[in-house]
């Protein structure tokens, strides 16, 4: 879906807003911090084009985007590089003509702003529904209450009025400069999305959340280079790396293992010298202390068994002990399978390569 722009304003801070308490709603009194004053900023006036709190998200994940990429700011919405503020009208199926608009300021996260839409929605319906009118107004958002709270009104105030500022001459671009700058762009996200899935090999889903944040894709980018197995490389920045970052409150710039270490972790996975179980262990001590993976593994003794003597000769033993899983999987229940891995797995303490195992005792029960 396209998202139409109104206009761009170039302005600068006039500062900011300080609450006595944990919000408006419960505040004593509100201070002004002047210390942002005079901090060049922009404000990007969307079109009338969402419909939902979902597409206004996605909206906003896109433009915070392509903000990073471009190096316009680092889209640190938590840190005030980047805010929102929705303007939500509600009008009947059918209806060409929107309904009175509430706006909602400085929204600060991509959660804050879809759960206060969906609020200011339903607190709009209930008003028409109950025979009310809406009334036009600058609203705030208290999260931890899930509520939007009144601030000011704006039924008595007109619309923007813009007009030529004399003493301001205007500047002409000539299309050679655009296209000029144009050129001069650094792989955008949709871009690097289409690389990462034609070229490395990704599902669209794994990419567009890499590449959502421009620092992670560089991660990812960096990492990957290390191996040949970026899909191991993206399974584990979504699975283990973003479960770090959330529990710490981190970016990927805060994440305490290289890049390249992570790579040549993975890299090892996918030569089977180390299994996927121990590999917790070893991304576990790199969050420690960023340290060599192959060294590590070597010093904690995690060197995966791969020989298929070795492995024959458990698998043997293993068998023997236990004919009742042997004539159980001979019977039909598979599932007897998965009980001889685990004998093995705790006979090898985990060093055992669970593919090999599991293809040997097949292979073995059937006499092949």
């Amino acid at each position: 879906k396209r998202i139409g722009i109104t206009r761009i304003h170039m302005e600068e801070d006039a500062g900011k807003l300080v609450h006595s308490g944990a919000s408006i709603s419960t505040s004593e009194f509100s201070a002004v911090d002047y210390n942002r004053a005079g901090v060049p900023l922009i404000e990007i006036v969307s079109e009338p084009d969402m419909r939902s709190a979902a597409e206004a998200r996605a909206y906003m994940e896109k433009l915070r985007a392509y903000l990073q990429y471009t190096g316009v700011c680092d889209g640190k919405m938590q840190e005030g590089s980047m805010r929102c503020d929705a303007n939500i009208s509600i009008m009947p199926v059918g209806s060409k003509e929107f309904g009175t608009r509430a706006e909602i300021k400085n929204l600060n996260s991509f959660k804050a702003l879809e759960r206060a839409i969906e609020y200011e929605v339903e607190r709009q319906k209930e008003i028409l529904e109950d025979g009310g009118h809406v009334v036009q107004e600058t609203r705030t958002w208290d999260d931890a209450q899930g509520m939007t709270f009144s601030m000011r009104s704006k039924e008595e105030a007109h619309d923007y009025r813009y007009f030529p500022e004399p003493d301001l001459a205007p500047i002409i671009i000539e299309k050679e400069w655009v296209e000029k700058a144009k050129s001069e762009l650094p792989e955008l996200p949709d871009a690097r999305k289409a690389r990462l899935m034609n070229e490395k090999g990704l599902d669209e889903y794994s990419a567009e959340l890499i590449v959502a944040d421009k620092k992670m894709a560089e991660y990812f980018d960096a990492a990957a280079a290390e191996t040949e197995d970026a899909k191991g490389v993206a399974n584990w920045i979504l699975g283990d790396v973003s479960a770090y970052l959330n529990s710490n409150n981190c970016g990927i710039s805060d994440f305490p293992v290289s890049p390249a270490h992570l790579g040549q972790m993975v890299a090892l996975i996918k030569k089977g010298v180390l299994s996927s179980k121990l590999a917790k262990k070893v991304f576990a001590e790199m969050l420690k202390k960023d340290e060599d993976p192959a060294a590590l593994v070597k010093k904690l003794g995690l060197e995966q068994v791969s020989d298929e003597g070795a492995i024959q000769k458990m698998v043997d033993e293993v068998i023997a002990a236990n004919p009742q899983s042997v004539a159980d999987y001979k019977a039909g229940k598979d599932k007897a399978i998965g009980f001889l891995v685990g004998q093995i797995m705790k006979k090898s303490r985990g060093k055992a390569n669970p593919g090999m195992v599991n293809k040997l005792i097949i292979k073995t029960i059937k006499g092949e």
